[in-house]
């Protein structure tokens, strides 16, 4: 099981796909709240990818986000996601996000399930 400290970084580029206006979430040319959320999952699940045994996966539980400044297209965006607790299979995670100049874009706490994929999607039949 991972332990607390795991983490992911990336830097996105915000492209006209990524904003409101694309996403249908605002009317404004600006990144998009439901993008930057996504990028906040994708290093959640980067963090602890590596970790996971075969057959196991994790799936988002819970998520807190707050979109804090506005960021153009063409802006360079670096996400980091950060593994702060574990309790059983539990996961909650540190989310930053951060432009250019260093300025905090977003952050919050996403929390994921550890599961097994087989089992999980077994529940859909």
């Amino acid at each position: 099981m991972t332990r607390p400290g795991a983490f992911a970084r990336y830097t996105f580029q915000v492209t006209d796909a990524d904003t409101a206006i694309s996403l249908e979430s605002g009317d404004l040319a600006v990144l998009g709240t439901p993008r930057l959320l996504a990028w906040c999952e994708q290093q959640t699940v980067a963090a602890v990818a590596a970790d996971l045994a075969p057959g196991l996966t994790s799936v988002g539980t819970e998520v807190s986000i707050k979109h804090i400044r506005p960021s153009q297209v063409g802006a360079s965006i670096r996400v980091t996601a950060r593994l702060v607790h574990v309790e059983d299979h539990r996961q909650r995670f540190e989310v930053v996000a951060t432009d250019d100049a260093g300025d905090v874009v977003g952050r919050g706490e996403i929390t994921r399930v550890v599961v097994d994929a087989d089992r999980f999607m077994s529940r859909l039949d």
